[in-house]
Order: structure tokens, then C-alpha cells, then sequence
């Protein structure tokens, strides 16, 4: 499945980015993301996200969140909490998170 750019959000805004590497099909890890996946959505002021992979197993997803009281409640999220634990414990051979605030976004579709 292809996955569009997310546009259209009007700044500012705030993005978490998450850098990560891990074997392509790590036990469990399919099923966890997808619950992630579902919480997340219900987080009041979650915009969306964006999410590749490299066939080696370096990953990149954005998170998009309306303000820093959005991102600290996924943050918080005791089962979003967990599956980092269970993370570092089992999937990911290393990580790096990144929260910054966008000021300007602009973007292009072709018709």
C-alpha cells in the first residue's frame, strides 16, 4: 500500500521522529504497532504520521500532534510506555527520537 504525504496542517504544529533499526519481522512487533497504531488515533490533537522502512531494517516514522500536551499524552501512554520497554528489551538494535515544532509546511500534490 502506497501512503500519501501528510499535508494540509496548519502550523504550528509538533513532530516526534522515530529513527529506528530492527529486523524486518521481529516476533510480536506487527501486532504491537498495529494497537499502537489504534491508541494513537485516539489521542485528542494526534494529526497523523508517516512511516518507511529500508529493505535493512532502518526505519523512520513521523508523528504528527497539534501540541506538546498531545505528544506528552502519547508519551505517557502506559501501553505506548510498555511496548518501548518491550522494544529495547527485544526488537530494536538501536533508536533515536526527535520532537520539534514546525513553524512552516508546505507541500505538493500532482493532479
Amino acid at each position: 500500500m502506497t501512503q500519501k504525504p501528510i499535508s494540509g496542517l496548519e502550523p504550528p504544529y509538533y513532530t516526534a521522529v522515530f529513527t529506528s533499526l530492527r529486523p524486518d519481522a521481529p516476533e510480536g512487533y506487527a501486532e504491537t504497532a498495529a494497537e499502537l497504531r489504534e491508541r494513537v488515533g485516539s489521542v485528542p490533537g494526534f494529526l497523523g504520521y508517516e512511516s518507511a522502512r529500508t529493505p535493512g531494517g532502518l526505519g523512520i516514522t513521523v508523528a504528527y500532534f497539534r501540541d506538546l500536551e498531545a505528544l506528552d499524552a502519547w508519551r505517557l501512554d502506559a501501553t505506548h510506555m510498555a511496548a518501548k520497554e518491550h522494544g529495547r528489551a527485544h526488537w530494536y538494535e538501536a533508536y533515536s527520537c526527535h520532537i520539534g515544532k514546525v513553524e512552516r509546511s508546505y507541500g505538493f500534490e500532482r493532479e
